[in-house]
């Protein structure tokens, strides 16, 4: 694609209603692999509030066979893509019918409708629907719909769509037909239908009112028994939703589909969710805990779309954080509450901040890079080019957090109160951020002004905290600043989280000084006794804290439950840290000391790769492993180092290859001093009884398999013949990949080699295993001088019938990782990894443009690296862009990468 040829950048600011909407939608499918008839007949109705004009009609490669308006054939306008209808200025209802003809079995892009192992499916969010009929294609055009399927019965024998069925039969030559009616309005993006194989999990139940629900989990016949704990994950989202914000389903029946062909996680299209068979497949061989902690998170968030995304939907795709940061902070507290139940009163408070620790893992790794790069953007953008592209960690996981600051800053009372007004005002209607914030200010009568600003502003602001005691009047003064990437910005209110811990290692009591501060507590947050945690809102540059009768010089513990999606900057020494390692109260903060303290020395090895492990840090790392107060889970979390990810972006500049190196050795060094507890922990923590996903077992499990791998990175004599047992021995997929694992970071290349030659040949027949098995090595470090680099590695696993550039789940486990997951390998320093990489997305490109700028994006933040880095990546992505024919969603990465930031912090 030349720049000529380049989109044109959609604006926030250009919204207008169309002139023409729809009413009802009765769409009639004749399936054929390659040549499937969609007659689309549609009750058009002009909007009143709108002035006149054309009905807007949008297409994408369709093959249009006819028109007619009211019975009669007409002759359309095109533009591009884009049909337009003059209607008589008179006319306020028409009937309009489009016959077209598509392709599924040329649709590699896997949006529209497609086939996947034989069947048809279906994805239509974005702009997917204008890829099987021409439609008013925008998400603030709400229709009910009508679907008619006709197909061959033996072949797709599974014919389903939104909402309920009304009526099947019967065709000539061994077809037959479904009816499907949806009684509730929905833009086009939540369209589907499937039309497969398939065998089908049934349960049916009651929802809180009494009225029966009948839930369905569709998946290829062989598959049933790994469908279980899909279905338990449904029974129990619905039942939270029902006790937490008091919204039941709404339809008689609820299905989700499973198909292995799928670009993204799941889609929650109403009624009828389509799901990555990686979200829904699991039994113990083969799903590890992660993954059965996966399948529940996602099967919750859909579902919970049903209200938060369906029900009421976004006006326009600027405002997609209105439905995905507000779902992602739903399965968020989900998650949360469901392993707080199973973990019991004694382990709910570690549990949820193991989930809350994973959640902030996500952003410092995902979002805070995007948020000082190229693509930076506030929650809700300003402008696009391509919609695909901003389904983005910013828009997802930042959102969430900008929702979660309500909460805190409400109250859990004050935001159930807020969406039952939301609902109450909004309900089947597409709607704005302005109107989500509106309904909760007006719900608690509160001000609510500045915090929309969260909504505007791009970038990660940098929160800076200093205390000082003043012993002779037994004070403590906080002060608190915020510091925006963007000088001439206005300050954001920040609610700040914060607990002051005693010599002893108590904390202490807050007694906010009243005559100095304003009231500026918020409801608790959660995290701690509200005694003991307050929570102060930073509404302005800078603001003093003062707290009274402090008897002694407290530690400040400071943005406990990671309160706001800031950095944190505390001037705090190896002691301090190393003390609220032991004593912090609040999990969260605990286990963030432990990253900080690990930051400060990783990075500082980097810089100087001769230097040793400090023994504080060893020491401090030696008492939380062995205090079995805590909980396995937290463990391992707390002992786990930052990501590679996260570190680069604190280092300046960016130095993947020495990074890796100072990980390699630090990780050998605390091995090494850890190896006794390591070997002890690994043997006792081992669960003996039969597999079951239980975060208690999750926890022990996850540590020992931590242990593991430091006595096998530590040379440890004993620690490769220790993985080598635990591989053989091992009956479920947690304890495989954690043996694996720790061979991974061995010396010892034959072991390793055997190890994963075993696997490959025992999960020969199990997609998903193999996926594991290929992104563990694309993930994979160099330990000895002679092993494969990592990059040969992958080219030789490219050509393994377990990997194909056409399916994406393959592309994410071992280019994916490879790309975005192993910098010390990919930066290398010939720019061998670079070059392959433009290869691939050029490759990737020609069939699926959505998987090719998901991988295109692994160099967006090239300016941060070394000088030789940068030169190398700058080619490469110059190369790329020269492509011909190149597509809108890989050429906009490409050009914000090697363009000038615009003051939104992305590029035009």
């Amino acid at each position: 694609m030349s720049a000529e040829n380049a989109p044109a950048t959609i604006y926030r600011a250009d919204y207008r209603p169309l002139p023409w909407t729809v009413e009802h939608v009765n769409l009639h499918f004749h399936l054929d692999p390659t040549a499937t008839l969609v007659t689309n007949r549609m009750a058009c109705v002009r909007n009143p509030a709108v002035e006149a004009g054309p009905l807007r009609l949008w297409g994408d490669g369709l093959e249009c066979l006819s028109i007619q308006l009211d019975g009669q054939p007409v002759t359309p306008h095109p533009s591009g893509d884009t049909i337009e209808i003059g209607l008589p200025p008179d006319s306020s209802r028409v009937m309009v019918e489009v016959v077209t003809r598509i392709n599924p079995q040329a649709n590699t892009s896997l949006s529209g409708l497609y086939l996947s192992r034989g069947g048809f499916f279906t994805q239509c969010e974005a702009e997917g629907f204008r890829r099987i009929t021409y439609f008013p294609d925008r998400p603030d055009v709400m229709a009910r719909y009508t679907v008619m399927i006709e197909a061959e019965r033996e072949r797709y024998p599974a014919l389903l769509s939104n909402g309920n069925m009304v009526e099947a039969g019967e065709l000539p030559d061994g077809w037959h037909f479904v009816r499907w009616e949806d009684p509730f309005p929905k833009p086009s993006y939540l369209f589907a239908l499937v039309a497969a194989k398939l065998g089908v999990l049934e349960c049916v139940t009651q929802t809180a009112s009494g009225r029966s629900a009948r839930l369905q989990v569709w998946v290829e016949e062989t598959d049933l028994d790994r469908a279980g704990h899909a279905m338990d994950s449904l029974v129990n989202a619905m039942r939270w939703d029902e006790e937490r914000f008091g919204l039941e389903l709404d339809l008689d029946r609820f299905m989700i589909v499973a198909v292995s062909d799928f670009n993204m996680g799941a889609m929650e299209n109403k009624g009828l969710n389509i799901f990555n068979t990686k979200y829904v497949l699991a039994i113990p061989k083969t799903a590890t805990d992660a993954d059965y902690a996966g399948i529940e998170s996602v099967v919750a968030h859909e579902y919970f779309h049903n209200w938060t995304g369906n029900r009421v939907t976004c006006r326009d795709w600027f405002q997609l954080t209105l439905k995905e940061g507000l779902t992602v902070f739903r399965d968020q507290e989900f998650s949360a509450d469901m392993l707080a139940r199973a973990a019991g009163e004694a382990g709910a408070a570690s549990a949820r901040a193991v989930e809350r620790i994973n959640a902030v893992r996500t952003l410092r790794s995902a979002q805070f890079p995007e948020d000082s790069g190229p693509m930076a953007h506030p929650i809700r953008p300003d402008s696009y080019r391509e919609i695909n592209n901003f389904y983005t960690a910013t828009v997802y996981e930042k959102g969430a957090e900008v929702v979660r600051m309500l909460h805190t800053l409400l109250g859990r009372d004050g935001f159930r109160a807020g969406m039952n007004l939301y609902f109450r005002r909004h309900d089947g209607h597409a709607v704005t951020c302005d109107e989500f914030v509106a309904a909760m200010r007006d719900a608690n009568n509160a001000n609510l002004t500045t915090f929309m600003r969260w909504y505007s502003q791009a970038g990660t602001p940098r929160l800076k905290a200093q205390g000082q005691w003043d012993a002779a009047n037994a004070r403590y003064a906080l002060t608190l600043s915020q510091h925006l990437p963007h000088q001439d910005a206005p300050p954001l209110p920040i609610p700040v989280a914060v607990g002051l811990i005693a010599p002893d290692g108590h904390d202490l009591p807050l007694h906010l000084d009243e005559s100095e501060n304003a009231p500026q507590a918020a409801p608790n947050t959660g995290s701690a006794d509200s005694a003991f945690t307050r929570v102060l809102v930073l509404d302005d540059t800078e603001k003093t804290f003062h707290f009274k009768n402090i008897e002694a010089e407290p530690v400040p513990s400071v943005l406990r439950g990671f309160s706001a999606p800031v950095i944190l900057e505390l001037d705090e020494d190896d002691e301090q840290l190393a003390f609220r390692m032991a004593h912090d109260s609040d999990p969260f903060n605990r286990w963030d000391a432990a990253q900080r303290y690990s930051e400060r020395v990783i990075l500082s090895r980097a810089a100087n790769l001769s230097q040793k492990a400090p023994q504080p840090w060893l020491d401090a790392f030696h008492r939380l492993l062995t205090n079995d107060r805590l909980a396995p889970a937290f463990r391992a979390e707390a002992l786990t180092l930052p990501s590679e990810a996260y570190l680069l972006e604190r280092m300046t500049p960016a130095d993947p290859i020495a990074l890796r190196k100072a990980l390699i050795r630090l990780t050998r060094e605390l091995g090494t001093a850890l190896s006794d507890a390591c070997f002890w922990l690994t043997h006792s923590l081992r669960v003996t009884e039969p597999y079951r996903y239980h975060p208690l077992d999750a926890g022990r499990r996850s540590l020992a398999n931590l242990t593991l791998r430091l006595l096998v990175a530590s040379c440890a004599e004993h620690g490769v013949s220790l993985a080598l047992a635990r591989f053989a021995s091992a009956d479920n997929m947690t304890e495989y990949m954690g043996a694996l694992s720790a061979l991974m970071a061995s010396a010892d290349d034959a072991a390793r080699d055997a190890a994963l030659a075993t696997f490959r040949k025992r999960f020969n027949n199990e997609s998903l295993a193999l996926d594991k098995w290929l992104a563990l090595q694309a993930g994979a470090w160099r330990w000895s001088k002679r092993a494969v680099p990592t990059l040969d590695r992958v080219r030789h696993l490219m050509q393994d019938p377990a990997f194909s550039l056409a399916n994406p789940n393959k592309v994410y486990a071992l280019l994916g990782v490879f790309f975005r997951a192993n910098p010390g390998e990919f930066h290398a320093d010939d720019g061998s990894g670079h070059a392959f990489w433009a290869d691939q997305v050029c490759a990737l490109d020609a069939r699926n443009p959505q998987v090719a700028a998901r991988a295109a994006r692994a160099l967006e933040n090239w300016r941060h690296f070394t000088p030789s880095l940068q030169t190398s990546i700058r080619t490469q992505l110059e190369r790329v862009r020269s492509q011909p024919n190149l597509s809108a969603d890989v050429a906009e990465i490409i050009d914000k990468a090697l363009g000038e930031k615009n003051a939104e912090g992305a590029n035009e």
